[in-house]
């Protein structure tokens, strides 16, 4: 449509996660693949990433190879961007270049992708004139992203938005990359932190549909190390939130604010821990003026994952602690058993979302799952919880640890 900005949304990436293993070392950038792969599929207007492209500041050059490769092949092509910049590239734009890609005359750029930095792929936060660069730099240079979002080393930032037009529909893009969660608190605390609001001639304040892309956490686990929800800026429409690995694709409508906050969640699990066992997604938001709807879509590359939290003593209900071992491996093989039974019903669930569900899927394509185990073991006894792991080589992608014992702290 002449009026409706589409885009492509995603984070937490981390290509080159755990790129060693011999089973799991291709899931981040086959996943990464997919996605960039619905661009062109789905017809976008441009991609919105919210950092953690890489698992590390220094990518091996396997996975700035994959990046590279997925980038080239999606982003670049004849279809002319649709997309007007408006702003002033100078302000808006970090590092040297001072031209969106599909701006420069050297390159056919005919998706572009819209990138912070965040925690794993940061440029220090220091003058970009003076640092090594970043990954993100590199991409950047190459033409195959616009990286925005810089954060200055002092204690005051100005955020300068991207603005895009498309028919009547006009967009601003604000990005803050990662900083230490304490420093950013105290900022959105003191109100050093600084949006600058759209002015082009003719278009009114209320005309910009605001997102603000940010790489903090969302969760606190102190007083000062997330971002609250207040400290958002009222004009803002939509927070694209990064960092957060739990994949929260529905919009969360926060009343207060009158905005919506998506957290897109990682695209590969970094962790053995519940928030990275739900579905993934990606998702295309589509803005028309002031409005946005948005389509999800189920990844079907990622490693199906089973997490669960059993307490021993109550699923035994042992009379005698005589042969409580014997029936506590007992019972937890079972479980395990059952947990990578019910990871391949979600994979192939996984690979029927999306289409008519009559297509026939074949169980013996799914790849080893990862499970993981906790077990409260408080009054019993169980075995060595690396050997009982060991037991489910061939049938886990994680042999090493699917079991996690551990005792409740006294309250």
């Amino acid at each position: 449509m002449a009026d409706e900005i589409r885009l492509l949304i995603s984070s937490d990436n981390h290509v080159g996660y755990n790129e060693n293993d011999p089973i799991r070392g291709n899931d981040s950038w086959q996943t990464f693949n997919e996605i960039m792969g619905y661009a062109k599929t789905r017809d976008v207007d441009g991609i919105l990433l919210g950092g953690d492209l890489f698992h590390s500041n220094e990518p091996s050059r396997v996975s700035m190879y994959r990046v590279l490769t997925a980038l080239r092949e999606t982003c670049l092509g004849d279809k002319p961007c649709e997309l007007e910049f408006l702003g002033d590239p100078a302000t808006a734009l970090t590092g040297e270049i001072k031209k969106l890609n599909y701006e420069d005359e050297n390159v056919n750029v005919a998706i572009p992708v819209f990138t912070i930095a965040g925690n794993h792929d940061d440029s220090t936060g220091a003058d970009p004139s003076t640092v090594a660069r970043s990954a993100v730099d590199v991409l950047a240079s190459t033409r195959l992203v616009n990286h925005f979002g810089f954060v200055s080393k002092d204690d005051t930032f100005v955020v300068h938005p991207i603005l895009l037009r498309k028919g009547d529909t006009f967009l601003a893009l604000y990005g803050l990359s990662n900083v230490r969660e304490e420093r950013m608190h105290r900022c959105f605390r003191d109100g050093k932190v600084k949006f600058m609001r759209p002015h082009c001639p003719g278009v009114s304040d209320d005309s910009w549909f605001n997102i603000l892309v940010l790489h903090q956490n969302r969760s606190s686990h102190s007083s000062t190390d997330y971002i609250p929800q207040s400290a958002l800026p009222p004009f803002v429409d939509l927070v694209l939130w990064g960092h957060e690995h739990e994949c929260l694709i529905d919009p969360q409508y926060v009343v207060e604010k009158e905005l919506n906050i998506i957290q897109p969640g990682s695209s590969v699990a970094t962790s053995l821990c519940q928030a990275e066992a739900v579905p993934k997604y990606t998702a295309i938001i589509s803005i028309r003026r002031k409005r946005m709807d948005i389509e999800k879509i189920r990844l079907k590359t990622v490693r199906p994952f089973v997490f669960r939290t059993v307490e021993l003593k109550q699923k035994l209900q042992l009379q005698s602690t005589v042969d409580m071992r014997s029936q506590a491996e007992k019972y937890l093989t079972d479980e395990v058993n059952s947990m990578i039974a019910q990871a391949k019903n979600e994979w192939v669930q996984a690979q029927k979302e999306g289409t008519d569900g009559t297509i026939d899927i074949d169980t013996e394509n799914c790849p080893l799952p990862l499970i993981r185990l906790r077990v409260d073991h408080k009054d019993c006894k169980i075995g060595n919880a690396v050997r009982f792991s060991n037991t489910f080589a061939g049938k886990v992608a994680n042999p090493k640890n699917v079991l996690s014992p551990f005792v409740p702290r006294k309250t």
